[in-house]
C-alpha cells in the first residue's frame, strides 16, 4: 500500500499528566491530531491551556502518559531516547519564542550545528548549507556575527535557519513571533510562507499572534488541554 497519505505527524488519544504531591494534574486530555505533508496548522489558546506541553510531547522532548505520537507512521514514544533524538534530527525542526542560540558561536556555526550532529555532513558542506539558508532569510551580511551582536529579529531568523537546515518534514514552532515587533513578525511570517513553499515542509505553530494563526490552512483551538470548536 502506498504511504502517500501517511501524515507527517499524528497523535492519537494523547494524554499527559503530572504528579503534584498527592494530586495528579492532567494537562492534555486524549487529543487526536494529524498534520499532512506541506500543511500549515496553527494552535491557539490562552496561557496554561497545554499548547507548549503538546509541542514538547509531539516533538519527542517529553513522553505522553498515554496515547501515541507517530512521525511518518513510526511510533515516537516507544523508541529509545537515542532513536527519538535521531528522528528529531532527521525529520523535525524546532523554533521557540526565545531563540536558544549558542552565544559563543557565530550565525553560520549556530545554523550548521544540527548538520554536524548527524556526523554524515562534513564541516565545509555544513557551513555552505548554513550560509545558503542565512542568505535566504536575509542575513547574508551577518554571517560572522554572534547572537549578542544581532537584533531580536535577526536572532529569530538565525533560529529559523537552524530549524530548517536539516530540511525537516515538519517544523514545530512555539510563539515564534512572540518577542518581535509587528513589522519583524510580519517579515518572519512571510519568510515562513516562502520557505514552506520552497522546501515542502509542514508547519505546526503555537501562537497568540492572530496574523500568524490566520495564515494557516487550519486553526485548532485549545482550552484546558482539550480541542474546542
Amino acid at each position: 500500500m502506498s504511504n502517500v497519505t501517511t501524515p507527517v505527524l499524528a497523535a492519537s488519544s494523547l494524554t499527559k499528566a503530572f504528579n503534584e504531591g498527592k494530586n495528579k494534574l492532567t494537562v492534555l486530555h486524549e487529543l487526536d491530531l494529524s498534520v499532512a505533508k506541506g500543511e500549515f496548522v496553527s494552535i491557539i489558546g490562552s496561557s496554561g491551556s497545554g499548547k507548549s506541553t503538546l509541542l514538547h510531547v509531539l516533538g519527542g522532548l517529553d513522553l505522553p502518559t498515554s496515547g501515541e505520537v507517530r512521525v511518518h507512521g513510526e511510533v515516537l514514544n516507544t523508541m529509545s531516547e537515542t532513536q527519538r533524538g535521531d528522528v528529531r534530527n532527521q525529520s523535525l525542526g524546532f523554533v521557540y519564542q526565545f531563540h536558544h542560540l549558542l552565544p559563543e558561536f557565530d550565525a553560520v556555526e549556530n545554523v550548521a550545528m544540527p548538520l554536524l550532529f548527524r556526523r554524515t555532513t562534513g564541516v565545509e558542506a555544513a557551513r555552505a548549507q548554513a550560509v545558503d539558508l542565512l542568505q535566504k532569510v536575509g542575513l547574508g551580511h551577518r554571517l560572522t556575527h554572534k547572537p549578542g551582536e544581532l537584533s531580536g529579529g535577526e536572532r529569530q531568523r538565525v533560529a529559523l535557519a537552524r530549524a530548517l537546515v536539516t530540511k525537516p518534514a515538519i517544523v514545530l514552532a512555539d510563539e515564534p513571533t512572540g518577542n518581535l515587533d509587528r513589522r519583524t513578525a510580519t517579515d518572519i511570517l512571510a519568510l515562513l510562507a516562502d520557505l514552506r513553499r520552497d522546501l515542502g515542509m509542514a508547519l505546526l505553530v503555537v501562537t497568540h499572534d492572530e496574523a500568524l494563526a490566520g495564515a494557516a490552512d487550519r486553526i485548532l483551538h485549545m482550552q484546558d488541554g482539550r480541542w474546542i470548536s
